[in-house]
C-alpha cells in the first residue's frame, strides 16, 4: 500500500497548491463582472496568487485547513488500514507540500506538528460495491469554518419557519453575519435534515461539488438560483470591500427530518475552495 501512501501525499500537494477548474472559472467571472476600484483589484490579488500558488507549488493558503476526506471503500478494503495510511501520507505531506500544523491537542494545548491528532484528519467512510476507492480531500481554513452556522427551525430571530423559504432566509442570514470575515468570494454548502450532526455533514459534503454542476430537484435548483442572486445584492464583495459578487456559488441537499425536528446547517467556504479526489483500483 505504499504506492497509495504516496498517491495520497500527491493529493495533498495537488489540494493545496491549486484549485479546481470550475472554482477558477467562477472567481475569474467574479473578476471581469467587478468595476474598477478596489474589489477590483482584491480579486486581482486573488488571480495572481491562484497563479503563483501553481506555478511555484505552494499552498495558495497559509491557513492550510484541518484535512477533511470523503471516501468510498470497498467493502473488501479495511477501514482501519486505510487510516493508517491516511495518517502516515499526512505526516509526510506536512513536511513535503509543505502544509501548516493545525493539529491542536485540546487538554495540553500543544500541537502536535504533523496534522495527526485525536480523530484528526477527519475521516468520513462510506462503502460502496465499486471496486475502486475514491478519496475526496477538502482542505477548508479556519476563517470560513468558523462562519458556518447551524439552525433549528422555525427561528423567531430570523422569521424563518418550517420549509424552503426558511432555508433561504437561513443562508441569508449565515452570509450577513459573516461579511467579510471568511474570505468572500464564497462557496455555501447547506444541507437540511433531522439532526445536527447529520446537516453538518452533509453540508460539507456539497462543497466537494462542482459550483456549476445543476443537478438535483427542481425546486432545490430553484432556491439555489434565486439565494445565489439575493446574496450578490448585499454588496460585502471581494475579501469583504464591497462589490457585485460576495458567493459564487450554492449547492443544497437534504435529507428526510423527524415530524418535531427542522435543522439547516450552512458551511461556509471561502475563495479558495480546495478540493480534489483520488480515485485508486
Amino acid at each position: 500500500m505504499l504506492k497509495l501512501k504516496d498517491g495520497i501525499v500527491e493529493l495533498y500537494r495537488k489540494v493545496a497548491t491549486s484549485l479546481p477548474s470550475d472554482v477558477e472559472n467562477a472567481l475569474k467571472k467574479a473578476h471581469a463582472a467587478e468595476e474598477d476600484g478596489i474589489a477590483k483589484k482584491a480579486m486581482d490579488v486573488v488571480l495572481e496568487n491562484i497563479r503563483l500558488a501553481r506555478k511555484i507549488s505552494r499552498p495558495i493558503c497559509q491557513d492550510t485547513g484541518v484535512p477533511t476526506f470523503f471516501i468510498r471503500i470497498p467493502e473488501q478494503l479495511s477501514q482501519k488500514e486505510l487510516r493508517d495510511i491516511i495518517a502516515d501520507a499526512t505526516r509526510e505531506a506536512t513536511e513535503k507540500v509543505p502544509l501548516r500544523p493545525n493539529a491542536v491537542d485540546v487538554l495540553t494545548d500543544r500541537n502536535s506538528g504533523d496534522n495527526t491528532g485525536r480523530n484528526v484528519p477527519i475521516i468520513y467512510f462510506e462503502e460502496t460495491d465499486e471496486h475502486v476507492l475514491t478519496i475526496d480531500l477538502m482542505l477548508k481554513g479556519s476563517g470560513c469554518e468558523n462562519a458556518g452556522q447551524t439552525y433549528k427551525l422555525p427561528a423567531e430571530e430570523i422569521g424563518a419557519q418550517r420549509d424552503l423559504d426558511g432555508v433561504r432566509k437561513c443562508i441569508i442570514d449565515t452570509v450577513f453575519k459573516a461579511q467579510g470575515r471568511g474570505c468572500p468570494p464564497y462557496t455555501l454548502g447547506v444541507g437540511i435534515g433531522a439532526t445536527k450532526d447529520q446537516v453538518s455533514v452533509l453540508a460539507k459534503r456539497q462543497l466537494l461539488k462542482k459550483i456549476d454542476e445543476g443537478t438535483g430537484d427542481e425546486k432545490i435548483l430553484a432556491l439555489q438560483e434565486r439565494v445565489l442572486e439575493e446574496l450578490n445584492r448585499m454588496g460585502i464583495g471581494p475579501l469583504g470591500f464591497g462589490g457585485k459578487t460576495t458567493v459564487i456559488g450554492v449547492n443544497i441537499d437534504y435529507n428526510h427530518r423527524h415530524p418535531a425536528s427542522y435543522f439547516v446547517d450552512v458551511s461556509v467556504c471561502c475563495w479558495a475552495n480546495r478540493r480534489g479526489r483520488l480515485v485508486w483500483g
